[in-house]
């Protein structure tokens, strides 16, 4: 009885092991920090930022010496001119303004494009990794946003059809 009650325990624990998940974390903002490639990222959004530091400036210029001109014949000139240079100006200025706004937009995607290859390469190491070691689901360590699951895993599809949602009629009628 010793020994079925033993054999029974073992299965049952056997069992209970394949059924558990492991989960694990990932830093992929630090990993990236410390890659090598981070300093050529760094210098082309240096160099990014420098142009676009030339275009601002070159733009102030070109607004200053408008302004300078104005002031300079705004006496000479008839109405309507005036009105043509100030509504000059003020597209001028709206350009500068609208540009320092999207100035942080844009690097941020210019961060983006330059970083992407380096994501991807994370992403495979951190799949060999998974794959090594048995991971079901990986957490981004600065986050609550899953990095990985296994779709063993993934209750998707069931909520679907208790919900009585059919994946295959979705997919037709779009």
């Amino acid at each position: 009885m010793k020994k079925i009650s033993l054999l029974i325990a073992f299965v049952l624990l056997g069992h209970i092991t394949n059924a558990q998940t492991k989960t694990g974390t990932i830093d992929a903002d630090y990993i990236l920090a410390q890659m090598p490639a981070m300093e050529e990222v760094n210098l082309g959004l240096q160099n990014y930022n420098t142009e676009m530091q030339e275009d601002l400036q070159e733009t102030i210029k070109e607004y200053e010496g408008l302004i300078e001109v104005y002031q300079k014949d705004r006496e000479s000139l008839t109405e309507e001119e005036r009105a043509e240079k100030e509504n000059e100006i003020i597209g001028l200025e709206n350009d500068i303004k609208g540009f320092r706004q999207r100035a942080s937009v844009m690097m941020q995607m210019r961060k983006n494009e330059l970083t992407k290859p380096l994501y991807e390469e994370i992403n495979q190491a951190m799949q060999q990794v998974i794959q090594e070691d048995g991971y079901t689901h990986i957490f981004h360590a600065n986050g609550n946003s899953l990095a990985f699951a296994d779709s063993r895993y993934d209750v998707t599809e069931k909520v679907l059809k208790k919900l009585g949602i059919d994946l295959n009629e979705v997919k037709e009628e779009e």
